[in-house]
C-alpha cells in the first residue's frame, strides 16, 4: 500500500493563513511553530457530497488540544468554517476530498524553542486534495514496531500534535518490512493502534479495542463505537496483547484516511480466515451509511 498521486491535485489551492495559492507557491515561514518544533495541532477531515463528516467533533479536538499546548490565540470555529469553505470553493471540491487541517502557534521573530519569541499568529494552514480512502479494502497487513507509544506523562496522545516522528519510524520499519502499516504498543506491552489508525478486534462476537490511553481519541473509532449497539454488537475498551490480536476472529483499524480497513495478517499471522471478516463488513456498510447522509455542509 502506498499512496499515489493524484493528477487532479496538480493545481490544487492551499491556504496559508487565509491567502489562497498555487500548491507550488504556497509558503510557510521558516520562522513558523510547526517548522522550527513541530508546535502545531492538526484535524484529517472528509468531504462527502458537500458535507464534512462530523467537523464539529473535529474541530472540538483541535480546540481542546491547542488549549493544552498553551496556544495564545485559537480562531473560532465559524473562522476555522470560513477558511475551509474558502478553500473548498477556490478548487471546486464537492466529494472524494480529504482536508488535512493544521493550526500551528504562529510565527516566531527569531529561531528557538519559547513561545514567547512567538509575536505573531496563530498560523491555520487548510489543505484540500481529491484523495480516495487510502487502503485496500481487501484488507492490509501489519507488523509489530519496535518503537512504543508514549505515557501520557510524556506526550500526552489526546493532544492531536504534530510531532510524528514516532510515527514516522513505524512506518519506515513496516516499509522494510513490506507491511502495509506498524502496531504499537504501549509502555506496558498492550496495543495501542497503528503508526495512523485507531485498532479493533473482534473476538466470539464481541468488537474490542484498546484504551486511549496511549492513544489518540479518534474520531472514527468513537463513531464506530457508536455503530456497534445500533448494530446489535457488544463492544468493549480494554488491555490487549499480541496474542489477543493474533487469536482474533477479525481485526480492523479506523481512521479518517481510510474509514474501515480489514487486517489480514499480522506479524505473519493470519488473522481469522485472513479474509475481511463478516462483523468488520457489517460496520463498514453501516459506516458508509452514516457519513452518506450525516455531516456540516460547507
Amino acid at each position: 500500500m502506498q499512496q499515489t498521486f493524484d493528477e487532479r491535485n496538480r493545481d490544487i489551492v492551499v491556504n496559508v493563513g487565509g491567502r489562497l495559492s498555487h500548491r507550488d507557491e504556497a509558503r510557510v515561514s521558516p520562522f513558523d511553530s510547526a517548522v522550527q518544533g513541530g508546535d502545531a495541532v492538526w484535524e484529517g477531515l472528509r468531504l462527502y457530497e458537500g458535507r464534512i463528516f462530523k467537523l464539529t467533533d473535529h474541530l472540538k479536538r483541535l480546540r481542546r488540544s491547542a488549549h493544552a499546548l498553551a496556544f495564545a490565540q485559537i480562531p473560532s470555529d465559524d473562522e476555522i468554517t470560513t477558511e475551509i469553505r474558502r478553500t473548498l470553493d477556490a478548487n471546486g471540491m464537492r466529494d472524494g476530498v480529504h482536508i488535512r487541517l493544521t493550526l500551528t502557534r504562529g510565527v516566531k521573530v527569531t529561531s528557538g524553542m519559547d513561545p514567547r519569541v512567538n509575536q505573531s499568529g496563530p498560523t491555520l494552514i487548510v489543505l484540500a486534495e481529491h484523495k480516495s480512502p487510502v487502503y485496500d479494502p481487501s484488507g492490509i497487513t501489519l507488523i509489530t514496531s519496535s518503537l512504543r507509544r508514549a505515557a501520557a506523562d510524556s506526550m500526552d496522545p489526546k493532544i492531536h500534535h504534530n510531532n510524528m516522528i514516532t510515527s514516522i519510524l513505524a512506518k519506515v520499519e513496516a516499509n522494510v518490512a513490506g507491511a502495509d502499516d506498524a502496531l504499537l504498543l504501549d509502555p506496558f506491552g498492550f496495543v495501542a493502534e497503528t503508526n495512523a489508525t485507531n485498532v479493533f478486534l473482534v473476538d466470539d462476537g464481541v468488537v474490542l479495542t484498546p484504551t486511549t490511553r496511549a492513544c489518540p481519541e479518534g474520531i472514527t473509532r468513537a463513531t464506530v463505537i457508536e455503530l456497534c449497539p445500533q448494530n446489535g454488537l457488544a463492544v468493549r475498551e480494554g488491555d490487549w496483547s499480541l496474542t489477543n490480536v493474533y487469536n482474533a476472529d477479525e481485526m480492523f483499524v479506523t481512521g479518517t484516511m481510510g474509514g474501515l480497513t480489514p487486517v489480514i495478517s499480522v506479524d505473519g499471522r493470519q488473522i481469522g480466515s485472513g479474509k475481511p471478516g463478516p462483523l468488520t463488513e457489517t460496520l463498514s456498510s453501516a459506516y458508509g451509511e452514516l457519513t452518506a447522509r450525516s455531516g456540516t455542509p460547507v
